[in-house]
């Protein structure tokens, strides 16, 4: 029947955790154990996907196994079929048929029609499946007659690569089930395979794979489903166990080795599948490159002098060696097409390493001019392709990605897959319910942990933040069990999930390369994350979106309605007011500089250029934080501490960084200057380091480092004095190319909030949630800058915010509405003007408990100032509506308050904390803005709502909060230390937030004021 060396024995279904939600272990923990059991092969079929693929293609070949792909194919009806490739023509084949069983069924519901397998058969064995199996599915009906038809439709398609599956369930009926497979097979001419519908490595897993089934399934472990497995059989269990179960059927043994030896693996990593690009005639792509960037830099420099040409000949020169001019030019279209829509768009990442792609338009960031080194963005050395990231305007960003579906076409393009796992309170809630814990207890629990955390960090979790203690003050000790489950989860892909901003393009139809499913906006995607459809040779294009972007477009257009001329290329680098504005630290809402860090990092600078700013954005990060960079930076650039370098040779490379490391392009300079390394060389050294390898591995690193140097002439002291330097610091250096297109994003925001407060705070606004605040943070931010914020109107409010009255006000827009849908906010923008409430009623078809929102919120005060007289207008809407309404006494302005902060999640015209400000100031609370004025050491109390506590990583290690007290005055920063944070933690992540008296000592630093709070309390009264 098969041709090939028969195996003892070869797993042939096998599912990994990659069958999301219904496999216990990993695809490394299933080889391994395969490999432990002295298997050569083994195949992966999880359910309707390839998505582990790559991970087993590799994984396998480490461990000596053979891998054959496959996978279990759900047909019409619910029926399952798994199908294994015999190689690369196979796989393209079931790829297309899972194309075909995504498309054809709802999504996350893939269902395929049986005739497809007509069309795509070629190189695939069909294996009956498991009791889901058409064929077993009618014998335990006692439909013989159906599995007859059954197995005659599948031997027509397949021949006699179609086999019959035999599993070692141990479930009832599996003796008789066998029994007439085999006399069927016998009598019909089909072979009999053994298998073992595998769902986890060992006998341990299954307690897993059942709580996974229970979760799919929305049941509980106390419950009894159909779905839920009966025993723990089906495990990887070793050859010698399946030939002493099959002894009776050795054919089907022996036909699970040969299946084995008739397949080759079928993936081809690194054969490259990058599209064409539209060239004149006669032109290579090496050829227009050169041609695109030489017009490039003459646009941007004036002349191409030797300068310039030398490093665009040197960087053509390893694009064309390394074969990405292609890539090179299908990016620059991508971006010309956005600049000629107006498109907001704007290169980073180490892409702005390169002369070339500055040239091209790709990126702003002059590499020339900075002196970036282009070996951080590509190396033949380090040989991987590179990777341009293009920001664009939030709201566009789908129309350039439509450009590139519409330029290359839909069979050629495709999204890119991401692998969505447990995070903390995902795991907790639902592995949780599945075990039977109380729900509401289970969501109080979920809440106390900090939103992202990892699953594998529960127990610490709960063990160390004060807030997980519950309301009687126990601790979780019963649900130690659940925690160790969960950690055991942690990296288990959940679901797939759509990439933000990547799409991958072919030269070939994808679905040869890959499976394409339905993403939740509707596009096709891959089946492969970033790392996998680069490895299959796919060119990945990041067309990614950033909100600032688009805030900064509105804010322009904004300006421009009353100073037409306005535009971003023409602010100037140097504007004493927006710095000075920096260096008091007052940067809400100045993209990347706006968080408590980098205000207090502002307050202390004293930035006066550009440079500071690029500095900032790579300063305040976890590794530069914990390896005590912020404050020799601070005192150098001020001047209280003198820079001195170590060997003349790294002045010129830290004299930006005042002596300090801070940028990875930093590392690769130094590597080359003191060392002689290549740039090439280097670049992986800083990989290298950058993987925080282990200690015998730094040491070689260290030593080659050390004896480089040395034959140029650095003494060993100095030598390794540096790299101890280098070393510390590449594990979290930041590419300065980043740093620097984000730095000038950062000052262009501080420009427009300077000089432009009402423009761009409205702009801000309208694109909520973004950035560091909330809504209502950012609109008490506005109105300390002196622009009003007005509540929204029924006849002059828009779908946005918008500034009124020459920017010395800001609209709230009618979406901002709670519960206001996309159908009613049409209607009554078309139907508007209104002349009277009862005109409104009369014209729209608006929900009532909308407009009761309206109401409340002020949207009608215009028309009406009485919002309980228009809500007693509204629950009469059955009587005469033109009679006037009697007298009814109106909310009091506190209550108004209220309702607006409910309904639209911000305050308007006033913070709800001023109603409260005579009070507290009897109580001897003082406000926000006169904490700045306080002398450093004084005690004092202060009241506010928090806003945004956190715990980022510090440079002793210990758990230090960090949060802002917001009241009408602005905010003032807090700092608890853990002593206080152990006491209070539970009113500071409270799942309510409520307003805060913190009590404490101020601290001064620079022009920066904070807390140093001991005490806390609930604001009360």
């Amino acid at each position: 029947m098969i041709d090939g060396s028969a195996m003892k024995f070869a797993h042939l279904h096998v599912h990994s955790n990659f069958s999301f939600l219904d496999g216990g272990s990993s695809i490394a923990d299933l080889v391994r154990t395969a490999a432990a059991h002295g298997a050569d092969a083994m195949a992966l079929t999880d359910h309707d996907n390839v998505c582990g693929a790559v991970d087993f293609h590799r994984v396998a070949q480490e461990y000596g196994i053979k891998p054959i792909q496959g996978a279990e194919l759900t047909l019409v009806g619910g029926r399952h079929l798994v199908l294994l490739a015999d190689g690369p023509g196979g796989y393209e084949n079931l790829c297309r048929l899972l194309t075909e069983g995504h498309a054809g069924g709802e999504r996350g519901k893939p269902r395929l029609e049986h005739h497809y397998l007509e069309n795509f058969s070629d190189g695939l064995f069909a294996l009956s499946g498991c009791r889901r199996g058409d064929v077993s599915t009618m014998i335990l009906r006692g439909d013989e007659r159906g599995a007859r038809r059954c197995i005659d439709f599948y031997r027509e398609i397949f021949a006699d690569r179609f086999l019959l599956e035999i599993q070692p369930a141990f479930l009832p009926g599996d003796r008789e089930l066998h029994r007439v497979i085999r006399r069927l097979g016998k009598e019909m001419g089909v072979e009999v395979v053994a298998t073992n519908n595998v769902h986890y490595a060992d006998k341990a897993g299954f307690p897993m794979h059942d709580l996974l089934t229970c979760i799919r399934n929305r049941i509980t472990l106390y419950e009894v489903a159909r779905e839920r497995p009966l025993n723990a059989e089906n495990y990887l269990k070793s050859p010698r166990t399946m030939c002493r179960y099959f002894r009776s059927f050795p054919a089907a043994v022996e036909n699970a080795a040969r299946i084995a030896a008739a397949c080759d693996p079928a993936l081809q990593l690194g054969e490259r599948r990058h599209p064409s690009v539209d060239l004149p005639p006669g032109i290579t792509p090496e050829e227009q490159l050169r041609r695109r960037a030489y017009g490039g830099a003459r646009r941007r420099y004036g002349t191409v002098d030797a300068r310039v040409q030398k490093r665009l000949e040197h960087e053509l020169s390893v694009i064309f060696q390394m074969g990405y001019a292609e890539y090179f030019l299908l990016v620059e279209d991508v971006v010309r097409f956005a600049r000629e829509k107006g498109i907001r768009h704007a290169g980073r990442g180490s892409a702005a390493d390169s002369v070339v792609a500055y040239c091209l338009g790709i990126t702003d960031v002059d590499a020339l001019e900075r002196g970036l080194l282009f070996e951080r963005f590509m190396s033949p050395e380090r040989g991987e392709r590179p990777d341009i990231d293009i920001d664009f305007d939030a709201r566009w960003r789908d129309e350039v990605s439509a450009y590139v579906f519409a330029k290359y076409g839909r069979e050629h393009v495709a999204g890119v897959a991401t692998f969505q796992t447990f995070r903390a309170r995902s795991a907790v809630r639902q592995f949780g319910q599945a075990m039977g814990y109380d729900v509401d207890e289970l969501d109080r629990l979920a809440k106390r942990l900090p939103a992202g955390s990892d699953a594998a960090d529960c127990r610490e979790l709960v063990r160390n933040l004060p807030e997980c203690v519950n309301e009687e003050g126990e601790g979780w000790e019963r649900y130690e069990k659940l925690f160790a489950v969960v950690a055991r989860v942690a990296e288990f892909p959940r679901h797939i999930g759509t990439h933000l901003g990547g799409l991958v393009i072919s030269d070939r139809p994808l679905q040869e390369i890959t499976p394409l499913q339905r993403s939740a906006k509707g596009i096709m995607i891959s089946q492969f994350d970033k790392d996998g459809v680069e490895d299959l040779g796919l060119l990945k294009l990041d067309l990614l979106s950033l909100r600032t972007l688009s805030v900064v477009d509105d804010a322009v257009r904004n300006i421009q309605g009353r100073d037409p001329g306005f535009s971003c290329s023409g602010v100037p680098m140097d504007d004493e007011a927006t710095f000075s504005m920096i260096r008091r630290g007052e940067t809400l809402g100045v993209f990347q500089l706006e968080s408590p860090a980098q205000r207090a990092l502002q307050s202390r600078l004293g930035a006066e250029e550009l440079e500071d700013l690029i500095c900032s954005v790579a300063l305040i990060r976890p590794g530069p934080v914990q390896g005590n960079m912020v404050e020799p930076f601070i005192a150098r650039r001020r001047g209280e501490e003198s820079v001195t370098h170590i060997h003349p040779a790294l002045e010129p490379i830290l004299e930006k960084t005042y002596g300090v490391v801070l940028f990875q392009e930093q590392v690769i300079e130094i590597a080359v200057q003191v060392a002689g390394f290549s740039p090439g060389e280097a670049d992986r050294l800083r990989r290298a380091m950058s993987r925080n390898r282990p200690g015998e591995e730094m040491e070689r690193l260290g030593c080659l480092f050390v004896s480089k140097a040395r034959r140029r002439g650095v003494a060993e002291g100095a030598a390794r004095k540096i790299f101890s330097y280098v070393s510390g610091y590449a594990s979290y250096g930041f590419c300065e190319a980043h740093a620097a297109a984000f730095g000038a994003l950062a000052y262009e925001t501080a420009y427009l909030i300077c000089h432009y407060p009402a423009e761009y705070f409205a702009a801000i606004l309208s694109h909520q949630p973004m950035g560091y605040y909330p809504a209502s943070t950012v609109a008490n931010e506005a109105r300390r800058r002196g622009v009003s914020v007005l509540p929204p109107d029924i006849n002059q409010s828009y779908e946005d915010f918008v500034p009124e009255d020459n920017g010395r006000s800001i609209r709230t827009s009618l979406s901002r509405v709670r519960g206001m849908d996309g159908g009613s906010l049409r209607e009554i923008l078309h139907r508007r003007p209104f002349s009277s409430f009862s005109e409104y009623l009369r014209e729209t078809t608006v929900r009532r408990d909308t407009t009761e929102r309206l109401i409340l919120c002020g949207a009608f005060s215009s028309l009406h100032c009485n919002r309980r007289a228009l809500l007693w207008r509204l629950t009469a809407s059955g009587r005469d509506l033109r009679g006037e309404v009697g007298q009814v006494t109106d909310f009091t302005a506190t209550e108004k308050a209220q309702w607006e902060r409910k309904i639209l999640s911000m305050d308007v015209r006033e913070h709800i904390m001023s109603f409260m400000r005579s009070d507290l100031a009897r109580r001897g609370i003082i406000p926000a803005a006169s904490v700045q004025e306080v002398s450093g050491g004084s005690r004092i109390r202060s009241a506010g709502i928090p806003v945004r506590p956190h715990r980022p990583p510090t440079k002793s290690g210990r758990t230090v909060v960090f949060l802002s007290l917001e009241d009408e005055t602005g905010l003032v920063d807090v700092t608890v230390f853990p002593r206080t944070y152990a006491e209070y933690g539970h009113l500071i992540f409270s799942d309510v937030s409520s307003p805060l008296v913190i009590e404490g000592r101020v601290e001064r630093r620079g022009e920066g004021v904070s807390i140093i709070a001991d005490r806390m309390e609930v604001l009360s009264g």
